[in-house]
């Protein structure tokens, strides 16, 4: 074979493999570009731009029919938020946002949240807590179960031991029946009218040996030299007064009389009635009084002070710590409670809002044909280069079959 038909037996297979190779190569590099139009005057040069950047309106139509017809189904959607929604991970959610609230209150947010809490407690003892209250108060059983309990368990147990009595009796002694305090009870009590009626009750009510003296001395001329002595005499009235009081022992009576006083033993016709006219009395007392008391209460407290002093122990305490895992639990649970009963129809309203069809097609639009090229070019890039290289391979084919051809004939 000489070199002029080797040549000719040569040239179909490269030139057919060359052919075959770029032709797919430039089909391929066709669908993306040019990007833009081309024009000569103006006249549009034909296959400008490319196939994607010509038709991609209808493309970004047919991809968001595609996702959302096929794939993005309520069904699928619904199935995907069941997935999302599953206790653990919205446990995990709520948790997190738990704990950036607790970290948020120790940044310097603290005084701001401060400000808020303290209104938001002022309003609740100010104004919402005294009208409940007073709203409550209007029933005939108000506190009726609660009030019971304490008399019954508190009240009616209650009694003073010895030390305690002890304490009483002397308080009294030292602070209330003092004897100047009772020497002032008794000029006050031994008024002249006072004085009168004492002794004609008694002349007309005593008989025998006290008729007689009733009658011949009365007890109006000591009673009111009595009186006399204790506001001329104050000081030896009240030395009198004080030895009467440690003769008659009336500390060991008082200490006496306070161990020995408990509820238990009144009558329970008289021990009924109390218990009642102490409900009653609250009762009266929230509904004529409370509101106003609590809402007094209520402007004298800095509930932003207090409401700094609840937030550093929230922030100093382990047990808030602790519950969050708790409450983010039970959050959780909640919600996926009322999620099973009403997940469908929440579906069914949120993808009318979210408009998934307009989002993907927007997305589409927005992407420009380079990056349209350079986002399937990385995603396809093997599947791509086998398509130029299997064109080059059948053009070698073609070529190869028909140097075949010349040599036979």
């Amino acid at each position: 074979m000489n070199i002029p038909n080797f040549w000719l037996y040569l040239v179909p297979p490269v030139v057919g493999a060359a052919i075959g190779y770029f032709t797919n190569d430039i089909a391929i590099r066709m669908l993306f570009r040019p990007y833009k139009a081309k024009y000569i005057g103006t006249w549009r040069l034909p296959l400008t731009p490319g196939v994607i950047p010509r038709n991609q309106s209808r493309l970004a139509k047919r991809v968001a029919d595609s996702i959302t017809g096929s794939l993005l189904t309520p069904e699928e959607i619904e199935h995907i938020a069941r997935r999302l929604l599953q206790v653990e991970r919205v446990q995990s959610v709520i948790l997190w946002l738990l704990e950036l609230a607790l970290d948020q209150m120790k940044e310097n947010r603290q005084q701001n949240t401060a400000k808020i809490l303290g209104n938001i407690l002022g309003d609740l003892f100010g104004e919402s807590l005294p009208k409940l209250l007073k709203n409550l108060a209007e029933q005939e059983d108000f506190l009726e179960a609660q009030l019971n309990q304490i008399f019954d368990q508190v009240l009616l147990e209650f009694r003073l031991d010895a030390v305690q009595s002890e304490k009483l009796a002397d308080w009294l002694l030292a602070g209330v029946m003092t004897p100047d305090i009772l020497r002032l009870w008794l000029v006050d009590f031994l008024t002249d009218r006072n004085i009168a009626t004492i002794d004609e009750r008694f002349r007309a009510r005593s008989s025998g040996t006290y008729w007689v003296v009733a009658n011949l001395f009365g007890l109006r001329n000591s009673l009111l030299r009595l009186r006399s002595f204790c506001l001329d005499e104050p000081q030896a009235s009240d030395a009198i007064i004080q030895d009467l009081i440690q003769a008659l022992g009336i500390s060991k009576r008082i200490q006496q009389l306070a161990h020995d006083f408990s509820l238990q033993n009144l009558p329970i016709a008289t021990v009924r009635p109390l218990r009642k006219n102490l409900r009653e009395t609250v009762r009266r007392y929230f509904q004529q009084e409370g509101a106003g008391v609590l809402q007094g209460l209520s402007a004298s407290v800095d509930w932003e002070e207090v409401a700094l002093v609840i937030m550093g122990r929230l922030q100093r305490s382990p047990v808030m710590a602790e519950s969050l895992q708790s409450v983010s639990y039970e959050l959780a649970r909640i919600l996926e409670r009322y999620l099973e009963k009403d997940l469908e129809a929440i579906v069914a309203q949120a993808l009318p809002i979210l408009q998934i069809d307009q989002v993907i097609y927007d997305r589409v639009m927005a992407t420009s044909p380079a990056e349209m090229e350079l986002a399937i070019n990385d995603l396809v890039r093997t599947e791509l280069q086998a398509i130029v290289n299997l064109g080059g391979i059948l053009g070698l084919i073609v070529g190869a079959l028909q140097s075949v051809i010349l040599w036979l004939r």
